[in-house]
């Protein structure tokens, strides 16, 4: 049951608790540029128990310790009174920022990029992803190493992590710095295994669901794909990529590949770390962006996801706009709004399928985009290639005359090759 007492929300009972702060920075004007919705998921998803929020509107950055001294007297007041184990800040700290703050409040204080981090950790799976988090958690931590909490746990990564100290292995620079070079070295040897898979898949049309954490992209995927991929309603459940072939209803051989969901102010680190996971959306011939139409900042989280295509490099690819969870709209005339917004938008529902295959038409659609025109003549003794050219290649026409065979064809990338060792193995050179 939570209460409010003054500007404090708090919690009567909790295991892991932690305040949480938000600010309004210098030239925000968002109305909801104090909300800690996002954060206090944040929190609940790397399992902390929020008991108080406090929020400040900033008119500048305190160098020394983010807020004013007000505020910060104001935030140990409710140390005092919660005696919580964490205090997060929803915005990023500087190295003296994070020491003194710790120094005033006596407790471990975190912000949003290392609340990621810790998400991040506990959610990999594959030796890739826990290389990655690993890299990204210790440069991240580097800098931020203080007497208090210079200590990294190996079952749960680091500095101002839960649970440290389980091992109390002591690290200095020196020490983390060796230690990152090891996983560079690591990451590019994993790197140069993916790029392997990806040369295999060169030839496949291949689609990449982008979009906020928590949109849906994994329920898409299973319907798109019959895959069995982990579906919960919270931020950052899936972190490891999937890729697999779209098999429902589809005429043509395409991959779909489901990846990390991206979030607001996601750390720098973490986005560098994982290059060789995003390569999988660099690769893509197309971009399904998902957006959860329920969510009522759906069009900021668009932004954001919009922004960091474009920081990736990932902005001229072809987008398909998706929204998702129509089903749980409370007013109708939200969705006609987006609609109109935005036309190209195709309406969806994984629980329900409405728009399911309307989607999947968009895909047939854009991938006969991309085919290749092409004809060739053959020889009426070898009407039998025809059945074999078709399982690589569109005939879009067949036209039978007195010396030769003429089919119109439109190939996918790496169909002129398999025609050509076709032909070759019937000793008959393709031609236009």
């Amino acid at each position: 049951m939570k209460q409010e007492s003054g500007p404090f929300t708090y919690s009567e009972s909790s295991t892991t608790k932690a305040i949480l702060v938000g600010v309004r920075l210098p030239g925000d004007i968002s109305p909801t540029g104090i909300s800690l919705e996002e954060l206090n998921g944040l929190a609940i998803t790397a399992e902390y128990e929020p008991v108080a929020e406090l929020t400040q509107k900033l008119s500048e950055i305190n160098t020394k310790t983010f807020l004013g001294s007000g505020k910060v007297e104001e935030l140990k007041q409710a140390t005092l009174h919660h005696s919580p184990e964490v205090v997060i800040f929803d915005e990023e700290l500087s190295p003296r920022q994070n020491r003194e703050l710790e120094k005033v409040l006596k407790c471990r204080v975190i912000d949003r990029p290392w609340l990621i981090l810790e998400i991040f950790s506990d959610h990999a799976r594959t030796r890739e992803a826990k290389t990655q988090v690993e890299l990204a958690r210790l440069k991240y931590a580097l800098p931020r190493l203080t007497k208090m909490w210079g200590h990294l746990s190996r079952q749960r990564g680091g500095i101002g992590m839960k649970d440290v100290g389980e091992t109390q292995i002591q690290l200095d620079q020196r020490m983390i710095r060796n230690e990152i070079n090891k996983l560079e070295k690591k990451l590019k040897l994993i790197d140069k295994e993916r790029k392997t898979q990806r040369k295999s898949r060169q030839n496949l049309f291949k689609v990449a669901l982008v979009g906020y954490t928590n949109v849906g992209k994994s329920s898409l995927m299973n319907k798109l794909t019959g895959a069995n991929t982990l579906v919960e309603n919270k931020l950052f459940a899936t972190l490891d990529p999937t890729v697999r072939k779209i098999k429902k209803n589809f005429p043509y051989p395409v991959l779909l590949s489901d990846t990390v969901g991206l979030i607001n102010k996601l750390p720098h680190d973490l986005v560098a770390s994982f290059k060789s996971t995003l390569d999988e959306v660099r690769d893509a011939d197309l971009l399904i962006h998902v957006v959860d139409i329920c969510h009522f900042e759906y069009q900021s989280q668009m932004e954001t996801t919009d922004d960091l295509l474009v920081q990736m490099g990932m902005d001229e690819i072809d987008v398909i706009l998706v929204f998702n969870k129509i089903d749980s709209i409370e007013d109708i005339e939200d969705l006609e709004k987006a609609q109109e917004k935005f036309p190209s938008a195709i309406s969806i529902s994984c629980k329900t399928e409405v728009g399911i295959d309307s989607l999947r038409q968009k895909i047939v659609t854009q991938y006969e985009k991309n085919l290749e025109h092409f004809q060739l003549n053959l020889e009426h003794s070898q009407a039998g290639l025809i059945s074999k050219i078709r399982k690589f290649a569109l005939i879009t026409q067949e036209d039978y005359k007195e010396d030769c065979i003429l089919l119109t064809l439109k190939l996918p990338p790496g169909g002129k090759t398999k025609l050509n060792n076709l032909l070759a193995s019937q000793e008959t050179p393709a031609n236009n």
